[in-house]
């Protein structure tokens, strides 16, 4: 059996978990919405027509703000078509996912949902069809408290008190040319910096993101974000990040391997901005919105043989593996190793559509494998994360070279004096041996290991077989002699927590 260490130092730090890491999102795609979150005649249906069932899972994982409306969507969609009397709205022709929309949910409906399921609504504006004008009046519609026409229209349409959407996406992915209304860098930066401008004078208080290439993998990537970012460095906060992960040459060391890439792409987005900062001679370091990430192809061929113009089709149900909830793990291992400029990210989807947690229309729901890494990050991945010197033995890989069998990070929650470990053995084979030095947690006492296994990588969870990849407490860990020893089993996704002796 082979061994890896690390070292866990409370000064070691990497920096404060933005709680905001752990975000999600749900698009006017699929059955994210109708089927999802809504259904009226469901039997769990509250008086808003929104699931409890659904709900209820939202609340476990704890997500702390939920991305709206889109995703390409967003880039064909009026928000005057989603307000006022359900009945008087239109049904659109919705050309990025080629479906009918009804609007019977829109903005109003999605903030109360949010509330609903103790979460913040951060909200993006469509800049592929429309522009300044409507990206004022829907932060005005949204944030001002009363006494002017769009203000005013919300108040007449129910809601008396502001809705305060604190952070705001400044369109999506307007690099691609499949998005409805594709620009230049140059068209989208001067666009974006106006809407900019301008939603900044309806509301200071708002945080704005701006788009960054689609994918690592695009031929403008680095070009996009410095031009961008050349027009709207001192007006936004965050560069969004997007990427999705795939394993379509069933090479299960390599999709394990993939969250390699990701550290690249976060470090090189951040070079990019750091470059801006320098030529512009600014104070202001810019931060980082992964507001799309997760696991998507498993259901690229059945979406191919969809009809057109359905309401609320089935797109997008990947039904996720056990691998898929490993690579899922190293990607949130992936984010919070770099949390000092990663301060918002949006596992993408949040139901049914590529999504943790999928639902039967008229039916049950369940958790899907990816759930448990992301719940489980999400609840005691908070506070400080620490640079845990990790040392392995690795694998060579076509794509990455050598990749570490262990993939690992710490975060530290000083007021509850508790210490988490989050760890992949990605060995397929055998089970890794880890050592921790905890010298500086020498008072502290492993109270739970839990792990995530199963002989079986293509195994999934099922409406008729829920627990059939679940997480066990079973796992071997403890300290002895400021030593901390672990056995991660082959194939397996780790959460290692300790707290301070009472």
């Amino acid at each position: 059996m082979e061994k890896a260490t690390i070292t866990l130092h409370r000064e070691l730090r990497i920096g404060e978990v933005d709680n905001r890491l752990y975000g999600s999102f749900i698009e006017h795609l699929g059955r994210a919405i109708y089927g999802g979150i809504y259904e009226p005649d469901h039997p769990t249906a509250d008086e808003d027509g929104f699931r409890r069932d659904v709900i209820d899972l939202v609340k476990e994982l704890q997500v702390p703000i939920v991305r709206y409306p889109g995703g390409n969507f967003v880039s064909g969609y009026n928000w005057k078509d989603g307000v006022g009397p359900i009945e008087k709205r239109p049904r659109r022709l919705e050309l990025a996912w080629k479906t009918i929309e009804t609007n019977e949910v829109g903005t109003n409906e999605f903030v109360t949902w949010a509330k609903k399921a103790k979460t913040e609504a951060m909200m993006a504006i469509n800049l592929g069809t429309r522009g300044v004008d409507d990206a004022r009046n829907l932060v005005e519609y949204c944030n001002h408290p009363g006494g002017t026409q769009w203000s005013n229209l919300r108040i007449s349409h129910g809601y008396k008190e502001p809705h305060d959407i604190p952070v705001w996406c400044l369109g999506n992915e307007m690099d691609g040319g499949w998005q409805i209304g594709h620009k230049t860098a140059v068209e989208y930066g001067r666009l974006a910096q106006e809407c900019a401008k301008v939603m900044k004078w309806v509301d200071p208080r708002i945080e704005l993101v701006v788009c960054g290439s689609s994918n690592r993998g695009m031929p403008t990537f680095v070009d996009w974000e410095a031009t961008v970012l050349d027009y709207t460095y001192e007006l936004v906060d965050y560069i969004s990040l997007h990427t999705y992960f795939g394993n379509r040459s069933g090479d299960s060391p390599n999709f394990l391997a993939k969250s390699v890439g990701m550290d690249a792409f976060i470090e090189e987005v951040i070079a990019t901005c750091d470059y801006v900062k320098a030529r512009k001679r600014s104070k202001k370091t810019m931060m980082l919105s992964f507001d799309e990430w997760n696991v998507w192809y498993h259901s690229n061929t059945a979406d191919r043989q969809l009809p057109r113009w359905s309401i609320a089709p089935p797109q997008l149900e990947d039904i996720y593996n056990f691998e898929d909830a490993l690579v899922v793990g190293c990607m949130l291992i992936s984010l919070l190793k770099h949390v000092d400029r990663v301060k918002m990210a949006c596992l993408a989807q949040l139901v049914n559509v590529i999504a943790p947690i999928m639902t039967e229309t008229g039916g049950g729901v369940y958790r899907q494998t990816i759930f448990y890494p992301y719940l489980h990050a999400s609840v005691y991945g908070r506070g400080t994360a620490l640079n845990i010197s990790v040392k392995s033995p690795s694998y060579q890989d076509r794509e990455f070279d050598q990749v570490p069998y262990l993939e690992a990070v710490a975060t530290m929650d000083e007021e509850a004096e508790a210490l988490t470990v989050f760890a992949v053995n990605r060995n397929l084979e055998e089970s890794l041996a880890l050592e921790g030095d905890v010298r500086d947690f020498a008072d502290y006492v492993v109270v739970e290991h839990i792990v995530l296994e199963h002989a079986n990588l293509k195994a999934v969870n099922t409406m008729d077989e829920p627990d059939n990849v679940v997480p066990h407490t079973s796992g071997r860990a403890k300290v002895e002699a400021r030593q901390l020893e672990a056995l991660l089993p082959r194939a397996s996704w780790n959460v290692i927590r300790l707290e301070k002796r009472k």
